[in-house]
C-alpha cells in the first residue's frame, strides 16, 4: 500500500488486490486515521480525483487507476490508549492456503476484528504477522467465543467470489456443539426467524421474533450423555449435536439451540448460568462450539475443498469424561 503524506497532495496507483472496489472504500483503507466523513467530504468537494477527473465515492476503482488525494490530517491516537499500540503478531493454525484463500483454526477467546471495546482480533494480528501479504480480508465472522475454521481471502477476487457464494448458500458450514439438556428427537430442522436487538449492557443480542429474518438450522444427534458424572455435578442430559447453517444469521446456533430448551453448554448469553458453573467444575471453560467442517468450491479454480478442524483439546477432554462408564460399585 502507498505511503500518504498528510501534508502534501498524493497520486496513489490502484493495485491488483483492491481493483474493482468503490473509490470511497478504497479511501476508507488507504486513509487510515482520517475520519470517514472527512474522506467523504473531499470527494464531493472535488478534491479527489481519479485518473484526473472529477469522481463520486460510488466509482469503481480499477488495477492502475491512479487516484489523486489531497493532504488529510491523520488523526492520532490519545497518548496511552489501545490503538496507539499495533495489534502483537500472531500466527494461527493453518488449515489450508494457496495464493488465493487462508483457512485458520481459530482459538476461542479470540476475537476475528478489533472493534467495540476489543483492540485487536485476528486479522490485525495476521497482519502484523505477515508485513508482505498484500491483501488479507475476513471473508466470514465467527464469534469470539467460538472456535475453529476462519476464512481469510488473500486477493479481492477471491473474496468477491467468496461472497457471492454465501449470499447463495453455498459454502457448507458444519459446527459441533454440546447442548445441555436432552435434544428433542424429532427435530431435525429448525426454522425460526430471529431479530437483533440491543442488551441492557449495550451488547449485541439475538432472539426469535416473527418479524426477525428467516434462519434454518439443520441438527443431528450424534451422541447423547446421561451418566454417573452428570448427575455428580447436579445434571441429568447433555446431547453432542452436529449443526448445519443453511443460513448464516448473527448467533443462529446459539438461539436456535436455546429455542429448543438445549442450550450450548458454557454459553454465557444464551444458556443456562447453573448449568454452566456445574460444567465448569468438569473443566468446561468456555463455549462448546466450533466450527468443525467447511465444504465450498475454491473461489478462483473451483476444486471443490473439504476442510476439517479437530475438536480443540479442552472440548475433546470433556467428551471423553461424559463418555466415562459408571463406576462400579463392587
Amino acid at each position: 500500500m502507498a505511503l500518504i503524506s498528510k501534508d502534501l497532495v498524493n497520486f496513489l496507483t490502484v493495485g491488483e488486490a483492491d481493483g474493482g472496489q468503490r473509490l470511497d472504500n478504497y479511501l476508507f483503507k488507504t486513509l487510515k486515521g482520517v475520519p470517514k466523513s472527512h474522506v467523504q467530504r473531499i470527494i464531493r468537494a472535488g478534491e479527489v480525483r481519479l485518473n484526473k477527473k472529477r469522481c463520486k465515492g460510488t466509482d469503481r476503482v480499477a488495477e492502475g487507476d491512479v487516484v489523486r488525494v489531497p493532504p488529510v490530517r491523520v488523526a492520532a491516537a490519545p497518548s496511552g490508549s489501545l490503538k496507539a499500540h499495533p495489534a502483537p503478531a500472531k500466527d494461527f493454525a493453518v488449515i489450508y492456503e494457496d495464493d488465493a484463500l487462508l483457512v485458520i483454526n481459530k482459538p476461542a477467546g479470540v476475537a476475528v476484528h478489533g472493534g467495540s471495546g476489543i483492540s485487536f482480533g485476528v486479522i490485525e494480528q495476521l497482519r502484523q504477522a505477515r508485513p508482505q501479504a498484500r491483501y488479507l480480508e475476513l471473508v466470514h465472522r465467527l464469534d469470539k467465543d467460538t472456535s475453529g475454521l476462519l476464512m481469510i481471502a488473500k486477493k479481492r477476487s477471491a473474496l468477491v467470489k467468496l461472497h457471492e457464494a454465501i449470499r447463495n448458500d453455498h459454502p457448507q458450514k458444519i459446527y459441533l456443539a454440546l447442548g445441555v439438556g436432552a435434544w428433542p428427537q424429532a427435530v431435525q430442522h429448525v426454522k425460526l426467524p430471529l431479530f437483533k436487538y440491543q442488551g441492557a449492557q449495550g451488547e449485541k443480542m439475538v432472539r426469535v421474533a416473527d418479524n426477525g429474518q428467516s434462519a434454518h438450522t439443520q441438527f443431528k444427534v450424534l451422541n447423547r450423555f446421561s451418566g454417573s458424572l452428570l448427575h455428580q455435578v447436579g445434571l441429568s442430559d447433555a446431547s453432542l449435536v452436529q449443526a448445519t447453517l443453511k443460513t448464516g444469521r448473527t448467533h443462529q446456533i446459539r438461539v436456535h439451540m436455546q429455542s429448543q430448551h438445549c442450550p450450548i453448554a458454557g454459553d454465557e448469553r444464551y444458556g443456562d448460568y447453573t448449568a454452566n458453573k456445574r460444567l465448569h467444575k468438569l473443566g468446561l471453560k468456555r463455549m462448546f462450539l466450533h466450527a468443525a467442517e467447511l465444504h465450498l468450491a475454491h473461489p478462483l479454480s473451483g476444486e471443490p475443498l473439504h476442510l476439517h478442524a479437530p475438536l480443540p483439546d479442552e472440548l475433546q477432554r470433556l467428551i471423553q469424561l461424559l463418555q466415562q462408564p459408571p463406576a462400579s460399585t463392587d
